[in-house]
């Protein structure tokens, strides 16, 4: 089980190799909402998303036997990208295992920091099945996008910093896909300040967390029809008893609500974000009465996003 000593060594293992992000606040999402919102800016981490916290945090934790072997991992682009930048700086090799449908942005940010791509179809047992030929070939270490004590952990440094930085927060929307950061969250947040709710934001069309939750067993998705490719995974069985066990509530958000948000914060924030966690805005904008008048912590998980394929185009 990871504890907040665990999320506590593990920021000091990585800050010198990560961003303290910014958080932003924007006066006219301020009066939409009802609420005081507090953007925990995780696009502008390095390699464009939180993941590199987990994915540093990780590698650093790993043998010198391990990693002569090489790293592989499976990833929808994020997670990849961060994991072959912690690699690389360390002198490694990675192989990701990427669905073919996966946005080019995101798949030249692997290449860009060192990664090889390994073509998938875009389902979860083909992920896992390319992965074990992966690993079967080369011996490669498997380096679990989610499913990771040492993952969770890394992930838990975002909700670390936010509340050093804002310790007035009343409640953290932190999106939600495998789990590793809304776990990451909730285990930090609520042992820093055991008064503060814990929120998931969630596709509709992925919604396996929140049908989880509500039948008390890991209930795989029945679709990945979202724009949000970031949140197409499913929930971890290491992630999800923490989930189960901590979080407030998980609410599932439209396609409609999160591509209105997406345009909302580029044009009212000017900052570049993508569909997974512009979800999070999308989530507190349609409820309004769970977040008002609060002080509401808003992961901005990333940045990847790909500029000739806008949804709004």
């Amino acid at each position: 089980m990871v504890t907040l000593k665990d999320i506590e060594s593990a920021h000091e293992r990585i800050r010198p190799f990560i961003h303290r992000t910014p958080i932003l606040t924007n006066s006219s999402l301020n009066k939409l909402s009802g609420a005081e919102l507090f953007f925990k800016c995780e696009n502008f981490q390095r390699a464009g998303s939180f993941k590199i916290r987990g994915a540093t945090n990780t590698v650093e934790l790993l043998t010198d036997t391990e990693f002569s072997q090489g790293v592989a991992t499976t990833s929808s682009g994020n997670h990849g990208a961060a994991l072959s930048m912690a690699v690389s700086r360390r002198g490694g090799t990675t192989k990701v295992v990427m669905p073919h449908n996966t946005p080019k942005i995101k798949v030249n940010n692997v290449k860009r920091n060192g990664g090889e791509v390994v073509w998938c179809e875009p389902d979860q047992k083909f992920r896992e099945s390319v992965l074990r030929k992966v690993v079967e070939e080369t011996g490669a270490t498997v380096v679990h996008p989610y499913n990771d004590e040492r993952i969770m952990a890394g992930q838990g440094t975002c909700a670390k910093e936010m509340i050093e930085d804002i310790p007035i927060l009343d409640c953290i929307v932190s999106p939600v896909s495998g789990g590793g950061l809304l776990s990451g969250t909730l285990i930090a947040a609520k042992n820093m300040k055991n008064t503060i709710n814990i929120y998931g934001a969630e596709p509709k069309e992925a919604d396996d967390a929140y049908q989880s939750l509500k039948y008390g067993k890991i209930i795989p998705n029945k679709t990945i029809n979202t724009i949000c490719d970031g949140l197409r995974a499913e929930i971890g069985s290491k992630t999800f008893p923490v989930i189960q066990n901590l979080v407030d509530e998980i609410i599932p958000v439209s396609e409609k609500d999160i591509i209105d948000s997406l345009q909302m914060i580029w044009e009212r924030m000017k900052i570049i974000v993508e569909p997974s966690c512009s979800i999070s805005l999308a989530m507190v904008l349609k409820n309004k009465k769970l977040f008002k008048d609060k002080n509401v912590g808003l992961i901005m998980s990333g940045g990847n996003i790909d500029l000739n394929k806008l949804p709004w185009m």
